[in-house]
């Protein structure tokens, strides 16, 4: 999926923005947790898009980790860009191998759609309104204004991430699904 998405999210308008056939998407998640071969390449990579959104939001307690949740929302009210992005590493730090490996590779791709944003239309501000609900969620539901607090501030994150991604993960992180 992610490399899929490496290879023509940079070149298409919306992605992520735009939802993939909801018929469509449920065959092709039954098909998929049912362990049965899929190949994504023949469907619109906005099937893949919303298929990839729908799996990290079925990530337990999210990839960013809700037990982390005030200390990540917490982040972007720190000093400058340097304290934000120590902070984000000792994060990073504390999550799951597994999670900092996909992590990795979803900026790698958010990176690679942004460097063409005029292309796509899809800066780092529209990918982190698209992508951050899936994630990091609160673990606990609450009010809507507390939720839409919630996610200003991550979407806030996220964007900082996404534009930031070379210093956070390293710059090889361009380089991660090598020459596609």
């Amino acid at each position: 999926m992610l490399s899929l998405l490496y290879q023509e999210g940079p070149s298409t308008e919306g992605i992520f923005r735009r939802s993939g056939s909801a018929k469509t998407c449920k065959e092709l998640k039954e098909k998929l947790d049912s362990g049965a071969e899929v190949d994504l390449a023949c469907e619109s990579i906005f099937v893949t898009a919303s298929l990839f959104k729908d799996f990290l939001r079925n990530i337990p307690g999210s990839i960013l980790s809700s037990q982390l949740c005030d200390k990540w929302v917490s982040v972007m009210d720190q000093g400058n860009n340097e304290e934000k992005i120590k902070s984000i590493q000792r994060l990073i730090e504390q999550l799951p191998r597994a999670n900092v490996v996909l992590l990795r590779y979803i900026f790698g791709v958010l990176h690679g759609i942004e460097m063409r944003s005029e292309e796509n239309q899809m800066n780092a501000f529209n990918l982190a309104i698209c992508i951050a609900p899936s994630l990091l969620w609160p673990p606990v539901s609450s009010t809507p204004d507390v939720e839409s607090e919630f996610a200003k501030k991550i979407s806030s994150l996220v964007q900082f991430l996404t534009e930031n991604c070379c210093r956070i993960f390293g710059e090889e992180i361009t380089s991660l699904f090598g020459e596609i």
